[in-house]
Order: C-alpha cells, then structure tokens, then sequence
C-alpha cells in the first residue's frame, strides 16, 4: 500500500474529524472513523482499506483519542469510579476476546458486527429519557452487576471492529443504568480507554495494524479529542445526545446498505 502526501493528509483529517466528534459526545470515534476509512479513500481514488484493517487502526487510535478526552474531563465531579471499576474490568475482558477472536472472521463477517451494534445503539439512543439529568451527580446510584455484564457483551462485540463500544455504552448508560448525560460522557471515555487496551493488544496479538496509518490517526486524535471535549461542555446536553443518534443512525445505514 502507497501512502502519498494526500493520503497521509486524507487520513489526518478522518482523524481530526472523527476525534473532534469523540471528545465532544463521549465516544470513542469509531462510529464515525470506520466508514469514513473504509470508504473516503477509495472514494478519492486512494488506495482501500480492509475491514479487518480499519478494525485495526480503529483500535489504536481510539486508544489514544479517549485519553484525551479523560483529562479534559478529570475535573469536574463527572467521573463515576465505581461505574468505570466495574465496566471498565469486564468491557476490558469482553474486547480482548473480541480483538483476538475477529481473526477467524471475514471481512463480511466484521462488518455484519459493525452493522448490528450500529442499528441496536440507534435504536436505544432515540428511547426517550425520563429526567435522569435532573439526579445530582453525588446521588448517582446504578445495578452494578447488570453494568458489568452489559460492559461484557458489549465489549466482544466492539473488540472485534476495533471499536471501544461507547457507540453502545453511552445509550446503555443513559437508558438502561439512568446515568446523568454529561457523567455518562465523562465516564464513558474512561471505560472506552480500558476496552481499548484489550481490543489494541488483540489486533496487535494476531497481525491485524497498519502502524503508520493508525500513528497519523493518533497525532490528529491527540489534537481533536481534547477540543471535542472543551466544546462538549459547552453545548446543551440533548443537542450531544441528538448528534451522536444521528451519526450512529446515518452509520447504520450505510452499513446495511453496503451488506446487502
């Protein structure tokens, strides 16, 4: 594969792009960085990636964008630690498997798990939540052990696009454990960061990263994510949650589309 000035700066950009978005709405960019890999630079008339390539650098570079986004949001009162222990432990296991076992995969097969955990997020992001934003954040309680078998499930799944699962954590959070919005964005980027360990060491395990590729998606991600996130606390909280419904619908989509 050729990596021109034009790609390099093509690439650069899906990353600052998808970043920027990251920070900004709690995700780990994924969501929006996966397609936009998979189909902008044959779009261009730039080489194509796989989609067991794009799984790959998805993996590193959302490793890399969540720790931007945890440090702008370290202060503040938004971290749950209880809710990143116990997602954090059992997503971290979940996307190890995941990364490992999407070896044995097809790229159809990659795509299919993209699609599904793409439809189901969009589904839940648009159920209507009831006032959770109204609990103070000191008074936040949730059921620990369905949190920790969500994180699982969920973990396998993204593990294996190379995503870190805040495209489905941050619904899960939000409908199911009645997470506030802006702790569940906060938070959510810390339990993304430690899936994206284990599904970055499962590509890495099994051949499946194109270094250069995923360390120019680092550089613009080190950049975007943290400026994601400065505008994410400035922006009303259903308007984040009405972007990243539209964007995983629009995702969702196109996938399906594609597939069949």
């Amino acid at each position: 594969m050729e990596f021109s000035l034009v790609f390099i700066l093509v690439l650069f950009l899906i990353g600052f792009a998808g970043s920027f978005i990251s920070g900004m709405v709690g995700i780990g960019g994924s969501i929006v960085k996966y397609p936009m890999l998979l189909y902008i630079p044959p779009l261009l008339g730039l080489s194509a990636f796989t989609a067991h390539e794009v799984s790959g650098i998805s993996a590193v570079q959302v490793l890399f964008a969540t720790i931007g986004g945890v440090w702008a949001y370290r202060k503040g009162g938004y971290l749950n630690k209880t809710l990143i222990i116990y997602m954090g432990i059992s997503i971290l296991i979940g996307s190890f498997i995941g990364g490992y076992g999407s070896r044995f995969m097809t790229d159809g097969g990659v795509n299919f798990v993209y699609g599904m955990l793409a439809t189901i997020a969009a589904v839940m992001m648009f159920v209507p939540k009831k006032q959770i934003d109204d609990i103070p954040l000191d008074q936040v309680t949730f059921n620990k052990w369905l949190a920790a078998s969500l994180a699982f499930a969920t973990g396998i799944g993204a593990g294996i696009v190379g995503a870190a699962g805040a495209f489905i954590l941050v619904p899960i959070m939000l409908l199911v454990l009645k997470i506030p919005t802006r702790m569940t964005i906060a938070s959510s980027l810390a339990i993304t960061f430690i899936s994206s360990i284990g599904s970055t060491a499962g590509k890495i395990l099994t051949g499946q990263i194109l270094f250069l590729p995923a360390a120019i998606m680092i550089v613009a991600s080190l950049i975007a994510s943290p400026l994601g996130a400065n505008a994410g606390k400035r922006v009303n909280t259903k308007i984040l949650q009405g972007i990243l419904a539209v964007l995983i619908l629009g995702t969702a989509i196109k996938i399906w589309a594609d597939f069949f």
